[in-house]
């Protein structure tokens, strides 16, 4: 009798051993390397956890697994996350942007993508909705 096959998608996207401060070192824009830093600590200290590359540009932090209702398919994915990349910074705070509706009206200059909170410079939005944005994107602790 054959067993019952899991789901688990395989991604190209996985965790990794890279340093995370080796990667935003080489960042070349001082202003988004200043502010992936400052994005950073955010972060870990929203997570109390130790930030991870996840391929070969998102800083990511927990991971959890995550079934697409379309397909049913599940991958291992990072609770939050950001990338510097060359044209903004772009953050993973959970899997449905929407859930921060009224906190991005007054977050400052942004844009959005289906997963993702697209922002040029930190000095362009208001840092502490952003915070707040970053708690509520993690799971209720237990305790």
């Amino acid at each position: 009798m054959a067993e019952k096959k899991s789901k688990l998608a395989e991604i190209k996207t996985k965790q990794t051993s890279a340093s995370v401060e080796d990667f935003i070192n080489a960042v070349k824009d001082e202003q988004k390397r200043n502010d992936s830093f400052a994005i950073l600590e955010m972060m870990k200290k929203a997570t109390g956890e130790e930030p991870k590359m996840w391929g070969g540009s998102i800083i990511g932090f927990g991971n959890h697994r995550y079934k697409s209702p379309a397909s049913g398919r599940e991958v291992d994915w990072l609770i939050i996350g950001f990338s510097p990349r060359k044209a903004n910074l772009s953050l993973y705070l959970g899997m449905n942007i929407n859930q921060h509706a009224d906190a991005l009206k007054k977050l400052g200059k942004h844009k959005t993508g289906v997963g993702c909170l697209y922002i040029n410079k930190l000095e362009e939005i208001d840092v502490n909705v952003l915070k707040g944005m970053i708690d509520a994107s993690l799971p209720a602790k237990k305790g």
